[in-house]
C-alpha cells in the first residue's frame, strides 16, 4: 500500500507520509530469529507500514533483519524510522577509535552522542544493514542523556539546558543537510523526557526543538517526535509542559507527527506492569513442572549432542543450556526483569559457545546440522519461556481490565493489549503507536486494536488515572 496515497491510514503530521496506525517496533527483534522475520513478513502482509528500529538495537540486529525483508518490498509501501545516539557495543568500539566530540560518558558501556561526526557513522550503518538508499524518518535518540549526566553529577543549570538546545540545533543542522542529499526525507527526536512536568530540569521541552529547527531554516524538516505514553503513564496527554498545551497538543499544532512507543510496558511505583493478558481466566499460574516440560526439547537436542556425537555441552557434562535456563528462569520475578537480562544472560552465553564450537568443529558436519536444528528449534522455546515468566502477572491484568471498565471503557471481550493499544489510537494526535511484536499472533492482536469502535479516550484515560492513584495496581517486582 503506498505510503503517500492510502486515505486508510493516519498523515505523519506535515511529512505527506501516511502510516498504518499500529508500527512495528524492532526493539528486541534480531536477524537470526526467524519468528521474528515472520511477524514483520506478516505485519507488512497485512497492511502494516510504518517500522520503528535504531542502530542500537540488538547492536545492529535489528537493523540487519529489516535488510533481509525489506529489499523485497516496493519501496513506497513502508516508512522506515530509525535512530542515533546510543554508543553500546560495537559502537563503543567504534568511539574508541574515533574520539568522536562531545561524547556523554554517561556509565559503564554506555555512552552517548549526536554530534554530526558520529551521527553520520549511524546513518550509514543504518543504510548498510537495511539496504536502503535513504531513510524516510530520522531520530535522535534520547539525547537527554546530556541533561541526565549532569543531574547525576548535581551540575544541572540553565547554562547546561542552553548547551543542550544548542547541541540539538547543530544536529538539526546535519540532518537538514542530509536532507539536502537525499539521504534521509524528515528528521526530529526520540525522548523519554518530552512527557515530564514542567518542574523537571530534565524536560525535553519541544517548544525549544521546535525554535531550534526554526533557528536552522523556515523550512525545516522537523516533523516527527516518539515519546513513551500507555495507561499508566499518560504524561503526553495530559501535562501541560508547552505552555498551555501539552506536547501532544503541540506537536499537532505545529504539524508533527507523533509515534507513541511503550504502549504495553508501564512503569508505576518503580515497578513494571505488562499491559497484556497472560492466562485465560481460570487458569492455573505455571509451576516448575510445566518449565521443565518447555525445556524437554532442549534436553533431547543436548543428549544428542552429548551421547552421539560426543561434544560437550555448553557448561560441562550434563550442565547445558536446558539446566541453565531451568534455574535461571525460576529467578527472574517480572516481565521487565527479563526484558533486561535476556540477551546478556540468554542470547549472548549461547552465541559465545556456539562461536567456540564452530572454531573447534569447523569441518564437523555433524555439528554443523545440529547447530541448524537447534537455531530452528529454540525461537519457539524462547517465546514460552517468556511466556511462562509473563504468566504471573495476570492478576494485575486482571486488575487493570477492570479499573478501565469502571472509567468507562466497555467491556467488549478484547484482549487486554488491544484494549491498550486503543485506547492510545483514539487520542487526537497521535499518528502511529509502536508495538513489540515478535510473534505472528502479536501482529494480529495489534492490528486489531485500529478495527474498534471509536471511544473518549482522554475522558476513559483521566477517570483510570483517579482509580489508579486511590487503588495502585499490583505488580510484580
Amino acid at each position: 500500500m503506498d505510503k503517500k496515497t492510502s486515505n486508510s491510514y493516519r498523515p505523519l503530521g506535515a511529512t505527506g507520509l501516511n502510516c498504518h496506525p499500529i508500527g512495528f517496533g524492532c526493539y528486541r527483534v534480531l536477524d537470526t530469529n526467524s519468528e521474528h522475520e515472520a511477524s514483520l513478513r506478516h505485519y507488512l502482509s497485512r497492511g502494516g507500514n510504518l517500522i520503528d528500529t535504531s542502530a542500537n538495537y540488538g547492536d545492529g540486529r535489528a537493523e540487519r533483519l529489516l535488510g533481509k525483508v525489506l529489499p523485497e518490498i516496493p519501496r513506497e509501501q513502508f516508512i522506515l524510522v530509525t535512530k542515533g545516539g546510543y554508543i553500546q557495543g560495537r559502537n563503543l568500539s567504534l568511539a574508541q577509535q574515533r574520539q568522536f566530540p562531545e561524547v556523554v560518558h554517561y556509565g559503564e558501556g554506555l555512552w552517548h552522542c549526536i554530534h554530526p561526526e558520529f551521527l553520520e557513522t549511524q546513518i550509514q550503518a543504518s543504510l548498510e544493514s537495511t539496504g536502503m538508499k535513504f531513510i524516510d524518518v530520522y531520530l535522535l535518540h534520547n539525547p537527554e542523556y546530556f541533561l541526565e549526566d549532569h543531574a547525576q553529577r548535581n551540575s544541572l543549570t540553565e547554562a547546561v539546558q542552553d548547551e543542550y538546545y544548542q547541541r540539538i540545533q547543530a544536529a538539526f543542522q546535519f540532518l537538514e543537510n542530509k536532507v539536502s542529499e537525499g539521504i534521509i526525507h524528515w528528521y526530529g527526536i526520540s525522548s523519554n523526557n518530552f512527557v515530564e512536568p514542567t518542574s523537571s530540569l530534565g524536560l525535553t521541552r519541544l517548544v525549544r526543538c521546535w525554535e531550534a529547527a526554526q533557528a536552522v531554516s523556515p523550512n525545516h524538516h522537523f516533523r516527527v517526535v516518539q515519546m513513551p505514553l500507555n495507561l499508566l503513564e499518560s504524561g503526553g496527554a495530559f501535562e501541560q509542559n508547552c505552555g498551555s498545551k501539552t506536547v501532544i497538543e503541540y506537536a499537532r499544532e505545529k504539524g508533527i507527527g507523533v509515534l507513541v512507543n511503550r504502549p504495553l510496558n508501564a512503569f508505576a511505583s518503580d515497578r513494571m506492569i505488562r499491559l497484556a493478558d497472560f492466562l485465560p481466566p481460570g487458569t492455573r499460574p505455571p509451576g516448575p513442572e510445566d518449565l521443565h516440560a518447555i525445556l524437554a526439547p532442549v534436553r533431547a537436542m543436548e543428549n544428542e549432542l552429548e551421547e552421539k556425537l560426543q561434544i560437550p555441552l555448553m557448561y560441562g557434562a550434563g550442565k547445558g543450556i536446558a539446566a541453565y535456563l531451568e534455574n535461571v528462569i525460576p529467578q527472574v520475578k517480572s516481565p521487565v526483569y527479563w526484558e533486561q537480562i535476556f540477551y546478556e544472560h540468554v542470547i549472548a552465553p549461547i552465541e559465545r559457545w556456539a562461536v567456540q564450537c564452530q572454531q573447534m568443529y569447523s569441518g564437523n558436519t555433524g555439528w554443523a546440522n545440529w547447530w541448524q536444528n537447534f537455531m530452528h528449534g529454540i525461537p519457539p522455546i524462547l517465546g514460552q519461556l517468556e511466556g511462562y515468566v509473563y504468566a504471573a502477572q495476570q492478576g494485575a491484568s486482571d486488575e487493570v481490565r477492570q479499573q478501565l471498565h469502571l472509567a468507562g471503557y466497555p467491556d467488549n471481550g478484547q484482549s487486554l493489549s488491544r484494549i491498550a493499544q486503543h485506547v492510545l489510537l483514539q487520542l487526537p494526535g497521535v499518528s502511529c503507536v509502536l508495538t513489540g511484536m515478535r510473534h505472528r499472533n502479536y501482529v494480529d492482536d495489534s492490528l486489531g486494536a485500529s478495527a474498534l469502535p471509536a471511544v473518549d479516550s482522554l475522558v476513559i484515560l483521566e477517570r483510570f488515572q483517579r482509580t489508579a492513584s486511590q487503588q495502585p495496581v499490583g505488580s510484580v517486582q
